[in-house]
């Protein structure tokens, strides 16, 4: 998958009894790469907290396809796909130096008014007026 990517090791406090990466870790690595392509694109966690918003994941599938185990390097991808409405999609891919690809995830993500607690109508122009590097986000 091309687009954005960060590195991480496994770390061996992050597998199970078997020595594999444990399942919720997935999760954050896939939650660092998110933070990470919005603080590329110039959009910091408070900027949002200032604007009274933020990122909500509301589904999430992982394919698991590879293990991963303590030192592993890996690079988490992230792509956002806008389509239209209130909520847009994420695929991410996490894979091993040598080409593997251990993980695929992707997600239905939104962008929550934190006062009303509810999905703002249009999360596109909102990321786009908050971003000082949009097209890192594909807008």
């Amino acid at each position: 998958m091309s687009g954005f990517s960060v590195q991480v090791v496994v770390r061996g406090y992050e597998t199970d009894t078997q020595g594999h990466l444990n399942q919720a870790v997935y999760l954050q690595y896939a939650e660092h790469a998110r933070w990470s392509i919005l603080q590329k694109a110039g959009i910091g966690q408070s900027d949002l907290v200032e604007q009274r918003l933020g990122p909500v994941v509301l589904e999430t599938t992982i394919r698991y396809l590879r293990e991963l185990r303590a030192g592993d390097e890996v690079e988490v991808s992230c792509v956002f796909d806008w389509g239209q409405g209130k909520s847009f999609r994420i695929a991410q891919t996490i894979t091993k130096q040598d080409g593997t690809i251990a993980a695929e995830l992707t997600s239905v993500s939104g962008l929550l008014d934190l006062k009303e607690r509810r999905l703002v109508p249009d999360p596109v122009e909102r990321f786009r007026t908050l971003a000082s590097a949009p097209d890192v986000l594909g807008l």
